[in-house]
């Protein structure tokens, strides 16, 4: 039987696995991790509203049934598209007749990759881990603090990026710390604390129109965080982001950071031998095929792909459609039919901000506010995993939303060989 390998199983990689489901065909799906992940509520780990296994399950209960697919947890290192074959991290080689490049999108910090370690972004559960440790970790060195001006770095958070990430993490650490906080600790009032979300564009919320941008900054100023535009990261340490606005060049006191300002495509696509964009994604045909191989497909976030001459964004609906879409395009070429052309389908784009507060584009209806919020809510749990998923989703979110409680607050200490000790909250 042919045999089909597919690189990722996010969105688009695991929608092209079940497109191929009882298909006369031999599939391999290799991931990294174990684990399928709801990317668009992983901010709701980071902040303690949701505990992991709410937003992912493991790649081989998903496929259980799927007697074609064989999963395996690896790192795919290289691609030799002219030797149809791939290499893992401990040297293993695969040979393959179809394939499809599902493998996603990292953190960029635009040429300042030393600054990973002092401002973590938000793509995988270890991202949402280490994040809530340094928000929950926060507030913990703020009540040891006596020196009034290092307690206030410790209660000063800074999010760098006005993405849709970057507003989801700004409006519910407000509400971590004016609510979920509230009234536990003793030196410090939890309240007192500020989020200041820095965006380098005009606006927040850039791919949304400027009035919904607008209701978007307007939600997020009521809640309480502190909203600067126009103003570019130019240095971050340890206790402080430098930033330089219309005023000039600014400094903000503050020892918690979180990087969502930009991402770049997977450094896999740069092994399959063709001309990469500036973000590192990869040119693809009409059929979601690269240049000269007909039977390798780049799907999601690696994709620099068109749609009825229009860029196809970086979104999960996208993915999936992609996936559906590739996996079509292999059973029709093993059929000797020709492939079909791929559009995308815009369905429409949702962001949170807050509690009650949210913004919506469906079409040509747009609107904000609570109506925008339970829309929000139902589309996220209406797409989630599985059916417990869901459950759990909604179990989580009901006793925060009457009681303003986070129940996945437990940090625990661990202690590796060396002796040394390391805070984790998973």
């Amino acid at each position: 039987m042919p045999h089909v390998i597919i690189i990722g199983c996010g969105f688009g990689g695991l929608a092209a696995a079940r497109e191929l489901a009882g298909a006369d065909l031999r599939i391999t799906m290799i991931d990294r991790s174990n684990h399928h992940l709801f990317q668009p509520l992983l901010y709701q780990v980071a902040t303690a509203g949701l505990s992991a296994p709410a937003i992912s399950a493991p790649i081989r209960n998903i496929l259980s049934g799927q007697r074609n697919v064989t999963t395996l947890m690896a790192d795919v290192t290289a691609i030799d598209v002219a030797a149809r074959s791939l290499t893992l991290e401990d040297g293993t080689t695969m040979a393959y007749d179809h394939l499809i490049v599902a493998a996603g999108s990292t953190h960029s910090y635009f040429g300042r990759d030393d600054w990973a370690a002092l401002a973590p972004g938000l793509k995988t559960l270890e991202d949402a881990f280490e994040i809530r440790r340094r928000v929950l970790m926060a507030f913990e060195h703020a009540e040891r603090e006596t020196d009034v001006r290092r307690r206030q770095e410790w209660l000063t958070f800074t999010v760098i990026g006005g993405g849709a990430t970057g507003v989801e993490m700004a409006g519910t650490m407000v509400e971590i710390a004016r609510h979920t906080l509230s009234g536990e600790f003793r030196n410090i009032d939890p309240r007192s604390a500020r989020v200041v979300l820095i965006e380098g564009a005009d606006r927040i919320l850039g791919a949304y129109p400027p009035d919904l941008s607008e209701k978007a900054r307007e939600q997020l100023q009521r809640l309480g965080v502190d909203v600067r535009t126009g103003s570019r990261v130019v240095h971050i340490d340890e206790t402080c982001v430098r930033y330089a606005d219309f005023d000039g060049e600014q400094m903000l006191a503050s020892r918690t950071v979180i990087w969502s300002a930009g991402v770049a495509a997977s450094p896999l696509g740069k092994s399959l031998g063709v001309q990469t964009d500036r973000a590192g994604r990869v040119p693809v045909s009409p059929q979601l095929s690269i240049e000269g191989h007909d039977d390798v497909y780049v799907i999601g976030d690696l994709a620099a792909a068109q749609s009825e001459g229009k860029p196809v964004p970086g979104v999960s609906p996208a993915a999936k459609q992609m996936g559906r879409v590739a996996a079509r395009n292999i059973k029709l070429r093993i059929a000797g039919r020709e492939p079909e052309t791929f559009v995308y389908r815009d369905y429409g784009s949702l962001a949170t901000i807050g509690r009650k507060a949210a913004i919506a584009m469906v079409g040509r209806f747009k609107f904000s506010g609570l109506p925008a919020w339970l829309f929000w809510l139902f589309v996220h749990v209406y797409f989630l995993i599985g059916f417990r998923n869901r459950l759990m989703v909604l179990g989580d979110w009901a006793w925060a939303y009457f009681t303003f409680k986070r129940s996945a607050r437990v940090i625990s200490a661990t202690m590796h060989a060396d002796g040394q000790g390391k805070v984790s909250t998973e």
